[in-house]
């Protein structure tokens, strides 16, 4: 918090854009994308649809902000990975690194999950398609076979899947994530020894 001349306390612009984003990601999480409306996030937060005009001019932009904090780590770990061998140990580490990026944007994979229809007409589908693709090269062995392909994939998959389908599950969070990593990391070993 900041405070003006009157030594009141006003909120930042950047902690209101961070609330209407997590206002909107609850709110799609809970009806859907195209249920939500602008006028409904503003409601929630308390504001006029022209207070919120002032941070995002459509939902869409919204999401597209959301979508930036997980690219940005996705971004990271290529540049990473393009300077690292196309070893069994960097494929590990790329998993290790993408599961922590998945964890830390789970509610954005939720959203794309249970909203891929709207995720394929969205800006932002095309450009998370071409980073996965980009990440997938990176997980692939050398003049990789049809079934290798598939394991690698199936690798990736599992990490995303893995989240959903433990989430509901009773147990440790860490040891839920190290589960999954293990699985992922199973498939790209048979990968590279198949």
């Amino acid at each position: 918090m900041v405070t003006d001349s009157s030594n009141k306390p006003q909120q930042r612009r950047g902690d209101t854009r961070q609330r209407i984003r997590d206002v909107a990601l609850e709110l799609i999480a809970e009806q859907g994308y195209e249920k939500t409306s602008l006028r409904e996030i503003a409601e929630r937060l308390g504001v006029t649809k022209a207070a919120l005009y002032y941070h995002f001019k459509t939902k869409e932009d919204i999401v597209v902000s959301l979508f930036d904090d997980l690219i940005t780590p996705i971004d990271e770990l290529i540049v990473w990975a393009n300077g690292q061998p196309p070893t069994l140990d960097t494929k590990r580490e790329i998993l290790t690194r993408y599961g922590i990026a998945l964890t830390n944007a789970s509610p954005l994979f939720r959203f794309m999950q249970e909203n891929q229809a709207t995720m394929r007409e969205l800006s932002i589908g095309e450009n998370v398609k071409e980073r996965m693709t980009t990440l997938l090269d990176h997980l692939l062995p050398e003049d990789a076979t049809m079934t290798n392909r598939v394991r690698c994939f199936s690798a990736v998959f599992s990490m995303h899947a893995g989240m959903f389908v433990l989430k509901d599950v009773e147990g440790d969070p860490e040891e839920k994530r190290k589960a999954i990593l293990e699985v992922a990391t199973d498939l790209i070993v048979q990968a590279h020894e198949g």
